[in-house]
């Protein structure tokens, strides 16, 4: 697998005109990878990326995501009493059942307006469903000609390892950014050493290390982001200390520290590929100005220092 630099991710409230005109932009700009799932925006996420890359299919990877479902009910109980895009509310389970995947995949064809699916991804592990089982669904799917390769998500390296005797898995995606790099333990020597691509998600770490959310940023009613451990004392002050320390850096290069440290992630051992979310075709331009920056052995070398002395608390 050999996506683009970038990818670009669309879900959640944004505005569908805006939305397609940001994939659109994307595409035309040199991005060669979507990456979306049923589950985002509970089917809305796939249908938008079906309008935007109709006429455009052989541009583009598109990679979406099995397992979690809304539609209905299991016995592994994934999120609960969670709003629809409607404000209905409904319960997500994990659901690695043979015949549920194969439903799942032709739902996300029809919604994508596609024949086949670049990339099909296991989105959590499903501990209620023999691994076994899921995987053959993948071969069934992949002999089928609906799915190029399969893969996973949020899987450890013993998950994945046992994974791959039943299949031969593409990659793993997963969460991964300066302030939370646990799978460079594991994870990326294995996928390194097992030829297996990782895709990065949430490099920019829900927005903290973009350096514009400060001690004065005002969250939104129902943002969880300050009950989590990185917008948290001392954590919080301690990341935003670190960006300004590295933020002549960026500013030398005219860049912004979101593109500094999504170009940062995307240089480190083993990531194949950065998920970088956008909301519009300005977000878009932005990060892909990140693919062409450059840094010199020694401001890696001075970004890594900071970052080792970066003492977080977990």
């Amino acid at each position: 697998m050999a996506p683009g630099p970038l990818a670009v991710g669309f879900w959640g409230g944004a505005e569908e005109k805006e939305s397609i005109r940001a994939i659109e932009s994307a595409i035309n700009n040199g991005m060669t990878t979507i990456d979306t799932a049923p589950i985002y925006g509970f089917g809305q996420s796939e249908e938008v990326t079906g309008k935007a890359i109709k006429g455009k299919r052989d541009k583009v990877q598109i990679l979406t995501k099995f397992v979690l479902r809304w539609d209905t009910v299991s016995e592994n109980l994934h999120i609960e009493n969670t709003k629809d895009n409607r404000g209905n509310t409904l319960s997500v389970y994990k659901v690695g059942r043979k015949e549920s995947i194969i439903e799942e995949c032709e739902n996300s064809l029809k919604r994508l307006g596609t024949d086949y699916i670049d990339l099909y991804q296991q989105h959590w592990p499903d501990d209620k469903t023999p691994v076994e089982e899921t995987m053959e669904a993948l071969e069934i799917l992949k002999t089928q000609g609906k799915i190029r390769a399969g893969g996973v998500s949020n899987f450890s390296a013993e998950q994945m390892d046992e994974a791959c005797r039943y299949f031969r898995l593409t990659s793993n995606q997963v969460p991964y950014s300066m302030v939370l790099r646990d799978i460079e333990k594991e994870l990326v020597p294995y996928c390194i050493a097992n030829n297996k691509a990782i895709i990065a998600y949430s490099p920019l770490q829900r927005g903290i290390l973009t350096g514009k959310i400060n001690s004065d940023y005002k969250f939104n009613e129902g943002d969880h982001r300050p009950d989590t451990p990185f917008f948290k004392a001392p954590n919080f002050s301690r990341i935003n200390r670190f960006l300004k320390e590295i933020k002549p850096i960026a500013d030398g290069k005219n860049a912004t520290l979101a593109q500094l440290v999504i170009r940062w992630t995307l240089y480190r051992p083993g990531i194949s590929c950065v998920l970088v979310g956008a909301r519009s075709e300005k977000q878009v331009l932005e990060n892909i100005q990140a693919a062409g920056l450059t840094f010199s052995c020694d401001e890696m070398k001075l970004i890594n220092e900071k970052l080792n002395n970066l003492s977080l608390e977990l």
